[in-house]
């Protein structure tokens, strides 16, 4: 398959890349520094642009079989006004511009990112792929982006959306953050720690991509989450007990709300998002459980 990647050269795009190419696709990477950072492979090309806005990159689009979405500025930042301007602006206009490039009658597959965000603070419900999205920031942020992914119908696409929870993976991502401290004893829940805490291994995360390439019937939402569902709290005791550690030092509430505003009140949410449209589906986790998943990433 001929495949065209936003955001190929990030921490989910890189490893996804690396998958695609060894299973023998031609893959053209969109990214947005001058030269590409990965490794140079026959198979693969690689196109500098910013896709907030329309440019000549958008001429690759009409010639792939497939376009996997996931551009999009980090959210682990302070929420300034400006820095949410650029998380939702990331997102929409890559998304809009992108399915402004497919032409009319397309039998491309689109599969674009969202986020487990969309449904906002679940609290103890169960979110299917069926449940309504929230309103908050985020939710908001995932609504409009889904928006512009399901245009894509429109012109003929396959279009699946991925919600994707908290992605676990080696060098990068929010393990790469989470391990000094709990390294050190110093790890513990992020304010009550009952919230329910979304997760997906990385090798997970890009198989599932693969298995929706290639599912011909696979349309819509999917909660990219791993089946164990846990609370934060038992996060982070299975995260200190792969480093026998104590997890036991909890960052307050009100600590995450003074020193990181509206994003760290998002912190202390939480949502319960089994993978119920992957497993019906088919789909078979590698690493379904938590404290097994971690010791495959921090085993060195």
């Amino acid at each position: 398959m001929k495949i065209l990647i936003t955001g190929g050269t990030g921490f989910v795009g890189s490893a996804l890349t690396a998958r695609l190419l060894t299973a023998g696709h031609e893959v053209t990477v969109i990214g947005s520094s001058p030269q590409c950072r990965l490794p140079a492979h026959p198979q693969l090309t690689y196109v500098s642009a910013n896709t907030t806005r329309p440019g000549d990159w958008q001429r690759h689009v009409a010639a792939q079989d497939a376009l996997v979405n996931l551009a999009g500025r980090s959210v682990f930042n302070l929420w300034t006004e400006s820095y949410k301007k650029s998380i939702y602006d990331s997102r929409i206009l890559t998304t809009r511009n992108l399915v402004d490039a497919l032409p009319a009658g397309s039998e491309a597959v689109l599969l674009s990112t969202s986020a487990a965000g969309f449904y906002g603070n679940g609290g103890e419900e169960e979110k299917t792929e069926s449940s309504p999205g929230g309103d908050d920031f985020l939710a908001r942020v995932c609504r409009d982006w889904e928006a512009e992914a399901n245009r894509a119908a429109d012109k003929g696409a396959r279009v699946a959306v991925m919600r994707f929870a908290v992605v676990l993976g080696r060098g990068g991502g929010a393990l790469a953050t989470m391990k000094l401290p709990f390294r050190l004893g110093l790890g513990g829940p992020i304010g009550s720690g009952r919230q329910w805490f979304p997760w997906i291994h990385l090798d997970d995360l890009v198989g599932a991509i693969l298995f929706l390439l290639d599912c011909e019937d696979c349309r819509g939402p999917f909660n990219f989450s791993g089946p164990q569902l846990v609370r934060q709290k038992e996060f982070a005791r299975q995260l200190g007990h792969v480093f026998r550690r104590p997890a036991f030092l909890p960052v307050p509430g009100f600590v995450m709300k003074l020193g990181l505003g509206e994003f760290g009140r998002s912190l202390l949410q939480g949502q319960k998002v089994p993978p119920r449209a992957l497993t019906e589906r088919g789909f078979q986790f590698l690493h379904p459980e938590l404290e097994p998943a971690l010791r495959d990433l921090l085993h060195d």
